[in-house]
């Protein structure tokens, strides 16, 4: 766990329909998908091969009372988190569970100063063996955030879990900003456009043929926001919503073929967790590599 420490390790969704969720993933992203449920909670894990990549369980009740919709959470490893999440707490975030114990190991869920949510975890049930293998199919191979003002947000990221911008030279009117952590970028922070009326992290899932896996979201009852569209990498991105309604991206070769373009790149969305609300059309922007 030591070389995994302020890094992303793992992923859950939280949704309304958990067996959906399951067959739709599948389809899309290639994941196998194994009960681990205990007495006291039903839990899936999704897994690239032999490689546990995250969770899925359906979303609390108590969160459904509150207005929460499905979506996905990411979580970072730290050392303490109870310190971790006083340190939040001083910061000008907020924590909106407690330190845990939970069947992943124990968790808290925070949200940053301007209210984007994700998590925490020390003491991980289930692992990746290393967290370098960003490009490999099916795992999580890039994490954007669309921050209220990604100038500002960037030093309590940095401070709390030792990530460096990838480019020191990076003007900063510029539009978009890498970040990396233990040496390595493994995602990028933007400003939102006026119109997201809530700042989010998107995860952004590898797959091996991105027109197929877009014509599987299609199929399976999900929208395709944005995309798909070819990056100056020569990648291919393209920015979805599952069935439920829980937001995602996707990320992998070729073009796109025969996939019905969308007349929009916005999508209707509320929740509320927390506390923490909102509520708007969200209007996913391309974004610069």
């Amino acid at each position: 766990m030591v070389k995994q420490l302020g890094r992303f390790v793992w992923y859950e969704l939280l949704t309304t329909d958990v067996a959906a969720a399951r067959a739709f993933y599948g389809k899309v992203v290639g994941w196998d998908a194994k009960d681990a449920s205990t007495p006291e909670l039903a839990y899936t894990v999704l897994g690239a091969g032999e490689v546990p990549v995250g969770g899925l369980m359906d979303l609390p009740e108590e969160g459904l009372r509150m207005g929460a919709t499905p979506r996905w959470v990411g979580y970072i490893a730290v050392d303490d988190l109870d310190a971790t999440a006083t340190q939040i707490r001083r910061r000008g975030g907020a924590v909106l569970l407690p330190p845990t114990d939970s069947n992943i190991g124990r968790v808290s869920v925070v949200a940053d100063p301007q209210k984007a949510t994700f998590a925490l975890v020390s003491g991980l049930t289930y692992g990746q063996p290393q967290a370098s293998g960003l490009d490999e199919l099916g795992r999580v191979g890039w994490h954007e955030l669309l921050a209220e003002d990604r100038n500002k947000i960037f030093d309590f990221y940095g401070e709390l879990f030792g990530w460096q911008k990838a480019d020191d030279e990076t003007d900063p009117a510029d539009f978009y900003q890498l970040f990396s952590a233990a040496g390595q970028t493994i995602g990028g922070m933007l400003t939102k456009l006026p119109s997201v009326p809530q700042p989010c992290w998107l995860y952004y899932f590898n797959v091996d043929d991105i027109s197929t896996a877009a014509r599987h979201v299609n199929d399976g009852g999900g929208r395709i926001l944005q995309g798909p569209t070819e990056l100056p990498d020569g990648c291919w991105i393209a920015r979805c919503a599952d069935p439920q309604g829980a937001l995602f991206a996707l990320q992998g070769a070729q073009g796109p073929k025969d996939t019905e373009q969308p007349s929009t790149s916005e999508v209707a969305w509320s929740a509320k967790w927390g506390g923490i609300a909102s509520q708007g059309r969200m209007v996913l922007p391309k974004p610069k590599r």
